[in-house]
């Protein structure tokens, strides 16, 4: 089966005198896999399920989905007795004596909707539309073409950014309350629990440790708890604040909270202001997720398997390295279909990410953008060289900026790996080619410009029609191209989902499908699809 050849119109862009023409499938025989990979990770999922409910002011919110349904319910429930303080022992009633719940359904108002969804995505513009909690009822009208960065700054005021031409945040209106002129910052907000002070954040400063990052600082009535990352790891440090009245010179004898894993991911939660209740979400590849209410006011091992390593095992390697984002160790139950069939799971920490403080993102941007590819490369050979996997059964993966590493990585390194997936991957320009020197740096790695005639491994690349971020047009040109040049026999295979946007599409279900075609085409590169056909390995 030949696969199609895209059709070619030559387009010529140019800048500071140099010309460069743009001249711009599907697996077969794994149906059947794929269909029992995503039974397997269907299976791992609990279908009826609800969050731990947040108690804000007089309410409970959570989120509850249901059997055979693909969207969440928001809910919000009464308290039964607003009086009472919080305290890690909050139970919210249930039961036909419970005060009723209020519910917000997803799947009511998905109906007649190729992609939903309610989450949100800072550098989108969206349509807000403000309810009663308890009538459901719309109240005042929408507000359109804004951010999702919105606050209530009192229970009838709302105050919401906008964007500008280039799609970043840079004001707070109706009435203008700030303005950020600068192109290289965007603007955030932030509101407190009694909703008396409104911060609004246009840059963020490093303190002196430079090799520390603090990501995030939670503010209580009598503690302050910072959230920090240092040697790629995050912590969680709580300061006790000096009585009301007193200044604060400096904050000393902070504790931090324990954990149990070596290597994990903690993330902050909502708190509530006037409480003693840190609450924050904790997970490790080992560990699914978890939500914990600690208290501050009162404190919380590792059991490590080394077996001997030939190399023979396959390994599926995840990297990004863009926008001073950490990628954590996370639990991921559909990685179990992997990790079920003799795979090793391993993401790597490169320059361009947050993992290792703001000189580790420097060193990973604009003049210095080279260094997040070259770094895969190394953390790959080091696999190699220390036995965890050979060439052959080496895959890679990444998303978005992490697809724009895996364009560059195979171009520069074709031989790595036996198969690579890009989703949804910028492979074109990345940066402000308006500056002569970005421009003849940006071309030197851009992934649709350094291909050329030469054996690539198996390769899935992934778009979404609807994707606003990363045109499915950016991914079709860097296949169509590919397909000329290229010169093995390897499959080369782009799906693009028409209801899908950039983070696939928007059911709960429909995702596990997307990853099941995922890992049903690493296996059919590793040739591991026929003898898998039944079940996975136990």
């Amino acid at each position: 089966m030949k696969p199609p050849v895209a059709k070619k119109v030559k387009h010529e862009m140019g800048l500071f005198g140099d010309v460069r023409a743009a001249m711009y499938s599907l697996m077969t025989g794994t149906k059947q896999l794929e269909e029992q990979i995503c039974k397997e990770i269907k299976g791992r999922l609990k279908e009826d399920d609800i969050t731990a409910p947040l108690r804000r002011g007089p309410y409970y919110y959570y989120r509850r989905t249901l059997q055979g349904k693909e969207y969440s319910l928001h809910c919000c429930r009464l308290v039964d007795n607003t009086a009472a303080e919080v305290s890690v022992y909050d139970t919210m009633p249930t039961g036909p004596d419970a005060p009723p719940e209020h519910v917000l359904d997803e799947n009511v108002k998905a109906e007649g909707c190729s992609y939903y969804n309610v989450s949100t995505f800072k550098e989108t513009k969206f349509t807000v539309h403000a309810i009663d909690a308890e009538s459901l009822t719309p109240v005042g009208s929408p507000l359109v073409g804004v951010t999702s960065n919105l606050e209530w700054a009192s229970d009838d005021a709302l105050v919401y950014t906008t964007m500008d031409e280039i799609l970043r945040p840079d004001k707070s209106l109706d009435r203008c309350l700030f303005h950020e002129k600068d192109e290289m910052f965007d603007v955030g907000l932030y509101s407190y629990e009694n909703k008396k002070f409104l911060i609004v954040e246009s840059s963020v400063l490093n303190g002196a440790r430079r090799c520390v990052k603090i990501q995030e600082m939670q503010l209580f009535r009598d503690h302050l708890v910072v959230f920090e990352r240092e040697n790629g790891l995050s912590k969680i440090t709580f300061y006790r604040l000096p009585a009301i009245g007193e200044l604060i010179n400096k904050l000393q004898d902070g504790k931090t909270v324990d954990f149990t894993d070596p290597v994990y991911s903690v993330d902050s939660m909502e708190s509530q202001f006037s409480s003693s209740i840190l609450r924050y979400r904790y997970t490790s590849i080992r560990a699914p997720p978890s939500v914990y209410d600690y208290d501050m006011e009162s404190g919380i091992s590792v059991v490590k398997k080394t077996d001997e390593l030939d190399g023979s095992d396959p390994l599926l390697l995840y990297g990004y390295g863009s926008y001073e984002i950490s990628v954590d160790p996370r639990f991921k139950a559909s990685r179990l279909s992997l990790l079920d069939r003799g795979f090793i799971y391993a993401i790597v920490h490169i320059r361009g990410g947050g993992e290792m403080g703001r000189p580790w993102y420097e060193n990973g941007k604009m003049l210095t953008k080279k260094n997040t590819f070259t770094d895969f490369i190394a953390c790959a050979e080091y696999l190699i060289e220390q036995k965890y996997v050979s060439m052959e059964k080496l895959c890679i993966e990444g998303r978005s900026a992490g697809g724009l590493l895996i364009g560059a990585v195979i171009n520069m390194r074709p031989d790595l790996c036996k198969a690579a997936v890009a989703g949804v991957p910028f492979v074109d320009e990345w940066g402000d080619p308006r500056n002569e020197e970005f421009y003849s740096y940006m071309k030197s790695y851009s992934p649709v410009d350094n291909i050329t005639a030469q054996n690539y491994p198996a390769l899935l690349v992934t778009a979404g029609l609807n994707d606003r971020r990363v045109m499915y047009s950016e991914s079709a040109k860097f296949v169509a191209k590919l397909r000329e040049l290229k010169t093995d026999g390897n499959i080369l295979i782009f799906k693009c989902e028409v209801g899908a946007g950039h983070f696939s599409k928007s059911g709960r279900f429909e995702k596990l499908q997307g990853e099941a075609f995922i890992y049903t085409f690493i296996l059919k590169a590793l040739n591991m699809h026929g003898s898998f056909n039944s079940e996975p390995s136990t």
